[in-house]
């Protein structure tokens, strides 16, 4: 199903995003993070030994709340679910492109501690605000 055209906007635009996971015990963690979509999905680009990483392979529900950048007060909250994850070159190559728009420039290879991974995101409810 194709994404929301707001929530598209947002998730493609120069805008922050706050993703929630749970840990095994059911607390939540949350943590802001560059954000991006494709056609169907919420995009999340982060290393296979982070917690976040860890949470949603054992419990793939998600919240992502993205704000526009410019008026906090215009977001969406997504409500979904982590259906795939894609890893390798297509991650690594990914966080590049994100931090062109980010950054203007490539992701610091440095930085890097462990393999990349793309968390395809599926939206099952949005809330706006704003929007």
């Amino acid at each position: 199903m194709a994404l929301d055209e707001d929530l598209r906007a947002l998730a493609t635009g120069r805008n922050f995003a706050a993703l929630t996971t749970l840990f095994a015990d059911g607390t939540p963690q949350t943590q802001v993070m560059w954000v991006d979509a494709d056609e169907d999905h919420v995009l999340i680009n982060t290393e296979v030994h982070r917690a976040k990483f860890r949470n949603v392979e054992r419990d793939p529900r998600v919240t992502v709340t993205i704000w526009q950048a410019d008026d906090p007060y215009r977001y969406i909250e997504v409500r979904g679910e982590v259906t795939g994850i894609v890893r390798g070159p297509e991650a690594r190559d990914h966080i590049d492109r994100c931090a062109h728009r980010y950054l203007g420039r490539d992701y610091p290879a440095e930085q890097i501690a462990s393999e990349r991974a793309i968390l395809q995101v599926t939206p099952h409810r949005l809330h706006r605000n704003g929007l």
